[in-house]
């Protein structure tokens, strides 16, 4: 068992992948890409766990025919590559007709190479039964030489167009579309590294028929660069899929508010901040009681806003060639950060004088009673961003707690 947990546990993990996957395929199987998605998460967990020995021999004794595996793990390889390049095919987009015709075109070549796998196995003799050197082992016998030699011609085709295609899009993508670039990087980390496995089994191959033995190649080396394909190929087709639904948007959303909500929380009125919410609330849930936590905190604030570092930082942004719209919230984040010290100096100092322990929330002296300035209304997240990472904003912080 140990010896096929190398494959096992990619494959686990690939079913559970499919699970959580299972009601958008299912949603969306009227389209293509869905339906090559679902084919390629297949393909792969079939290939991982009937690669591992013991499943090789659990299928050889169940149908009494030694190495009986074989044809049937290279065939599957060969769909797995198959259905790489068609899901590629079916993201390249162009004219429907043309994407149809070269999608049948691909399904009948790797269709037939797996038929060319089965035939050659039936009429090559493969007696002695191989849990794990196969390729090698019958490396110079006739017809099982020219199967194996058969499976890793059209896994090299399908690999090298998968991760040569992949890399491409992933220079032309746009940066803003993270979970795409996200995707296509995984993509092209799994085509490299099944590269790597090709170059393991190729090497072996040839070093048999040139007499000498470098098994360990393909036995040792291989094994564990195929399963790490496999998994970042299926994960890399998986995230642009994860990446566009609402939840996620909502995950990122809430994440990237962490900064502004750790600053801005024990500003807020305590009846906000103490909203509950369980460890099962759902992300929608605990993003809108984010947001309400930040927009209290800053309307508790806003009595602290001084349109002077404001426009300060909005200057200096602009000097530094920020476009009107990060200038606005790098300005806004300054202000705010300026703010926050202000306040809790303030806080701290009527702490001092007076002996006691005082709410944070409590209506302190503001520094001006005319009509406070106003934020520009940019999306939090932009604010956020800025105030965690701006050089700008964190001088106009540390100027506030000097002053």
């Amino acid at each position: 068992m140990k010896s096929g947990l190398i494959l096992y546990v990619p494959g686990a993990l690939l079913i559970l992948i499919l699970l959580v996957k299972a009601p958008t395929l299912q949603r969306r199987w009227d389209q293509p890409p869905m339906r090559a998605v679902c084919a390629l998460l297949v393909m792969g967990c079939l290939v991982l766990f009937l690669a591992a020995p013991p499943t090789i021999a659990a299928v050889n004794r169940f149908t009494g025919v030694a190495n009986f595996s074989a044809p049937l793990v290279f065939g599957l390889i060969t769909a797995f590559s198959g259905s790489c390049v068609v899901l590629v095919l079916q993201w390249g987009g162009g004219p429907p007709a043309v994407v149809r015709r070269a999608t049948r075109l691909t399904v009948a070549v790797y269709g037939g190479v797996a038929v060319a796998i089965i035939v050659l196995f039936v009429i090559g003799e493969a007696p002695v039964e191989r849990l794990r050197d196969l390729d090698t082992y019958y490396a110079d016998t006739p017809w099982i030489r020219e199967m194996i030699v058969c499976y890793l011609l059209a896994h090299t085709v399908g690999s090298s167009a998968l991760t040569v295609l992949t890399g491409r899009w992933l220079r032309r993508t746009h940066p803003s579309l993270r979970p795409l670039r996200t995707g296509l990087a995984l993509i092209m980390t799994g085509g490299l590294l099944d590269l790597g496995y090709l170059v393991a089994k190729w090497t072996a191959l040839g070093a048999r028929w040139s007499g000498r033995d470098w098994d360990g190649l393909s036995t040792n080396a291989a094994p564990p660069l195929a399963a790490g394909a496999a998994l970042m190929v299926a994960t890399g087709f998986i995230v642009p899929l994860v990446g566009g639904s609402a939840a996620w948007r909502d995950f990122s959303e809430y994440r990237g508010l962490h900064p502004l909500w750790k600053a801005l929380r024990g500003f807020a009125a305590s009846s906000v901040r103490t909203v509950p919410l369980t460890w099962w609330s759902p992300v929608g849930i605990r993003l809108i009681h984010r947001e309400s936590v930040i927009d209290d905190g800053i309307l508790a604030l806003a009595r602290w806003f001084d349109p002077c570092v404001r426009r300060a930082a909005y200057e200096a942004a602009r000097e530094q060639g920020m476009s009107e719209a990060r200038a606005e919230a790098v300005a806004d984040a300054a202000m705010l950060a300026a703010a926050c010290g202000r306040r809790t100096a303030a806080t701290t100092a009527a702490e001092a004088a007076t002996g006691t322990d005082t709410d944070p929330c409590a209506c302190c002296v503001p520094p001006g009673d005319c009509e406070p300035p106003r934020l520009s209304g940019r999306p939090l997240t932009a604010l956020a961003r800025e105030f965690r990472a701006s050089p700008i904003v964190a001088a106009a912080r540390a100027a506030a707690v000097r002053a």
